[in-house]
């Protein structure tokens, strides 16, 4: 891991192409073209929501084996470029095709495992909120597939642990009587992680169509990465990824093929390294009565 680096908003670049000494990266055009530069092993971090073959603006749709053909390319530079104890971790949903939706998942496991590496997640991203289906179960979950390299990865829990459901609750027989019986910093989250989606007056909402939260990735930033570690999305959109790494003084790379996502990225990551960008913290309830509207926003 990196040696601990603070980062502050006079020291962002916006880079036309990968470069080390950066603190980001922000590359107009094609995600392989970006990895390829990238050297071996350089990212603590790769994550990244890629495109889910549903002919969005940003994508053409095409055959299911022609794209998990090049998510496989994508894959093997993700791997290449992800450190020894790093992680990869790879956030989709369903491809519906005919009113029969594909697991993007399920398809996309079997690359990964091709490589030797460990699973050591399936995260479910719970939302409330979505398109209303009539012929089936409308779906309101995506997933998230952690993976690591190898048994020895980084992995920060006391970083991202949540209140406890008792606080202060103690053992009330035994040896342990007396004591408190849950951490006192809090509980593990668990892998089922209830956030609002980005839709309609979501505070974080931009142009992009399928923009997933911040919260999303700062929870793995901060229990996967340290400071001064880069992390890599290769499909980084309105910047999302990149900034909650600036965020948490975290290095961030990122490709796209649309230059008026990047646009906004850039701002967003300048925001982001300013303490001004408007985002959804992690810790923000779900719903609060105290609140105008529930306090969704």
């Amino acid at each position: 891991m990196a040696q601990q680096r603070t980062l502050f908003a006079k020291d962002i670049e916006i880079a036309p192409e990968y470069d080390p000494e950066a603190a980001v990266t922000l590359y107009l055009g094609d995600r392989l073209e970006l990895l390829r530069s990238i050297p071996d092993q350089e990212a603590s971090l790769v994550v990244t929501s890629p495109p889910y073959n549903l002919g969005k603006d940003y994508e053409e749709e095409v055959g299911v084996g022609e794209y998990i053909e090049a998510q496989a390319e994508t894959i093997e530079e993700a791997v290449r470029i992800c450190a020894d104890d790093g992680s990869v971790c790879w956030e989709v949903g369903n491809y519906v095709e005919n009113g029969e939706i594909k697991p993007l998942d399920i398809l996309l496991y079997p690359i990964f495992m091709s490589y030797g590496l460990k699973l050591r997640n399936r995260i479910v991203w719970h939302f409330g909120h979505g398109l209303h289906c009539s012929n089936r179960f409308s779906g309101r979950y995506e997933v998230v597939l952690w993976f690591t390299k190898s048994d020895d990865h980084y992995f920060d829990l006391d970083a991202v642990r949540v209140p406890q459901k008792y606080p202060g609750k103690k053992h009330y027989k035994g040896p342990k009587a007396g004591q408190l019986s849950g951490h006192p910093k809090g509980k593990n989250p668990g892998d089922v992680w209830v956030m609002p989606n980005v839709k309609a007056n979501h505070r974080e909402k931009t142009i992009h169509p399928c923009q997933f939260p911040v919260a999303l990735i700062e929870r793995l930033v901060l229990a996967l990465t340290e400071p001064g570690d880069l992390v890599v999305d290769p499909y980084v959109g309105v910047g999302t990824t990149a900034a909650a790494a600036i965020l948490h003084g975290r290095r961030a790379a990122g490709a796209d093929t649309m230059p008026e996502y990047l646009e906004i990225a850039g701002q967003r990551v300048r925001q982001a390294a300013a303490g001004t960008l408007e985002y959804r913290p992690l810790d923000k309830p779900i719903y609060d009565p105290s609140l105008p509207n529930g306090g969704h926003r």
